[in-house]
């Protein structure tokens, strides 16, 4: 495709994290990679790895070559704050920075945009709703082009069913279990995100067409496991039409969202 690196004139990182400091795309230096390593255990399956990414492209190519960070976080960053902030004591959420961030941001901005183009509305008096199905999933409500809430809330482990994590639970349910079977904090989290959602509730895989697939079947668990996805997307497209007192345009994406008729 190249010649050389050389011809490399720039890189662009999707990188999932940027906490509350980046609302839009930015130029990587020093300060940029503090913050993707400061938000690691906010993003523990994406940031340490974009942020090996970035590090590998400083070694290859040649000094001064710029590279982007475009940050997952940063199209949510509208949300007004009574869709952000978590209900718990307000001293301890200023302390660690703990509120709603959102996910999946890149996507929903493009889409949300390319929906409103394709169906003839203009993005700056608009009420959509995207829906970003895959492994990883999220909905958001996006109005006038911004975003005002989204699924995905301090982690990428709120909200809808997905593929390995569980999505919305009482939290409550986390400490009982941690309890009952002598789990670390860490492990507890290995549960909700790796081993829970499709995966966990079918006990069969975390690949849709393979539930689509014994659903039909007769796989009850399957069945039951398509069933609350759907269910949990129909509420939260629900829930945001009531937010934008009303919706003119519902956009799916996604490996799922694209694909799966089913859904």
């Amino acid at each position: 495709v190249i010649a050389d690196v050389s011809e490399i004139a720039a890189v662009g990182h999707r990188v999932l994290h940027g906490g509350k400091y980046y609302s839009e795309s930015v130029i990587v230096n020093d300060d940029v990679k503090k913050v993707i390593r400061d938000c690691f255990p906010l993003g523990p399956l994406h940031n340490p790895a974009n942020l090996i990414g970035i590090e590998a492209c400083e070694d290859v190519l040649p000094a001064g070559t710029p590279q982007v960070a475009v940050f997952d976080t940063a199209f949510h960053q509208t949300m007004p704050a009574k869709a952000y902030t978590y209900a718990l004591p307000y001293e301890i959420s200023e302390k660690y920075d703990i509120r709603r961030y959102g996910f999946h941001g890149t996507s929903h901005k493009y889409v949300s945009a390319k929906g409103a183009k394709f169906a003839g509305l203009d993005i700056n008096d608009s009420k959509i709703i995207t829906c970003h199905l895959g492994n990883g999933s999220s909905i958001a409500a996006v109005m006038n082009g911004k975003s005002i809430d989204t699924t995905m809330g301090f982690t990428p482990l709120e909200g809808l069913l997905m593929g390995t994590r569980c999505g919305n639970i009482d939290p409550e349910v986390v400490t009982y279990i941690q309890e009952k079977e002598g789990l670390s904090a860490s492990e507890m989290s290995k549960v909700m995100n790796k081993k829970s959602g499709m995966l966990g509730l079918s006990c069969l895989s975390s690949d849709c067409r393979d539930l689509s697939e014994a659903a039909d079947g007769g796989n009850a668990k399957a069945k039951l496991t398509l069933k609350k996805l759907t269910y949990d997307i129909t509420k939260f497209i629900g829930a945001y039409a009531a937010a934008m007192n009303g919706v003119d345009l519902i956009v799916f994406t996604g490996g799922i969202g694209e694909n799966n008729s089913r859904i």
